[in-house]
């Protein structure tokens, strides 16, 4: 069979879906390739994460005896079979992206059930085991671990005992439940080797709880907290005054941790909120000017759009 991909989303961050399916058909001696509008193709497979938002679809190609789309930007009842998820991805597909890198879940699922997030609906208000680190990681020097929350896991210290073992730099990209550290998994932590960590504060009723979990780390880890590696994901936009949004940011800047603004909703947000997001977002910006009230958007124009280009420091999400 002759296979067509195409990342609705873009090539900005691998589709992980793609690489499987990629490496399953290879191994089945199909030739697979990305579609271009030339020549015919057996099948096309579209994936798409994002909703109509964040990623606008595209018309189905005619040149495909058949076209498969899948992927939560089509919806949330649609999922790779068992003998596709549990292949090892094919990193070719994303050579600069992938370079040394390996992507993946060792763990789906979470109990939180938050209403802004689609996780508990399309993988169980449980975080369950779903792969070995050996599933996809072959010796590579640096590790993206996709899971919503590992630390819900039952096997969680089994399995960052495998990400210690690996010896690889890991990016925990999607944020660990700084309510579930405890002394004993921060000393797992500890023995992994940090690329980036990130945690989240997302709801006020949950900050003491936050707040615990996040100096705990703070007073526990072997690493000293520094806003280049440690991240906190606050949430804005939704059910959150801006006194609150930046009482939560002014006091994880204190902690020394590196606030991330994420708006719920972007595309309907405030004026305020988007100049909220710049103003944290780009440390350029935060550092040299640490009061919101007194941040200028035209006055930094010019400097946010320099440093953006350069690539030294954060931009918006």
């Amino acid at each position: 069979m002759k296979i067509g991909l195409i990342d609705v989303d873009g090539h900005n961050f691998p589709n992980l879906a793609l690489m499987k399916l990629s490496a399953w058909h290879k191994d089945r001696g199909d030739v697979v390739e990305w579609w271009d509008g030339f020549g015919q193709y057996d099948r096309v497979y579209m994936s798409k994460v994002f909703d109509e938002t964040y990623s606008p679809d595209m018309p189905e190609p005619l040149n495909a005896a058949e076209v498969v789309k899948g992927g939560t930007g089509y919806g949330l009842d649609n999922k790779l079979p068992d003998e596709i998820e549990h292949v090892c991805p094919d990193y070719s597909l994303y050579p600069e992206l992938t370079k040394d890198t390996a992507y993946g879940f060792l763990t789906r699922g979470c109990p939180r059930g938050c209403h802004f997030c689609i996780v508990a609906e399309k993988e169980g208000r449980r975080s369950c085991r779903v792969a070995e680190l050996s599933e996809w990681w072959s010796g590579q020097k640096n590790i993206v671990l996709l899971d919503p929350n590992l630390l819900a896991c039952s096997e969680h210290m089994r399995l960052l005992q495998q990400l210690i073992d690996s010896g690889a730099y890991v990016d925990f990209t999607q944020g660990l439940d700084c309510r579930l550290l405890t002394p004993e998994n921060i000393a797992a932590i500890n023995r992994v080797k940090l690329k980036q960590i990130h945690f989240a504060w997302d709801y006020m009723k949950e900050s003491a709880a936050v707040l615990r979990g996040l100096n705990l780390y703070r007073e526990l880890a072997t690493r000293k907290i520094n806003a280049m590696y440690a991240t906190v994901y606050t949430l804005v936009n939704y059910d959150t005054t801006m006194d609150e949004n930046l009482y939560r940011i002014y006091t994880l800047r204190d902690l020394g941790y590196d606030p991330y603004v994420m708006i719920y909703d972007k595309p309907h947000a405030p004026q305020e909120i988007r100049d909220l997001q710049r103003w944290c977002n780009n440390r350029l910006i935060f550092k040299a000017e640490p009061d919101f009230s007194k941040y200028s958007p035209k006055k930094w124009a010019a400097k946010e759009e320099v440093s953006e280009q350069i690539g030294l420091f954060g931009g918006t999400e």
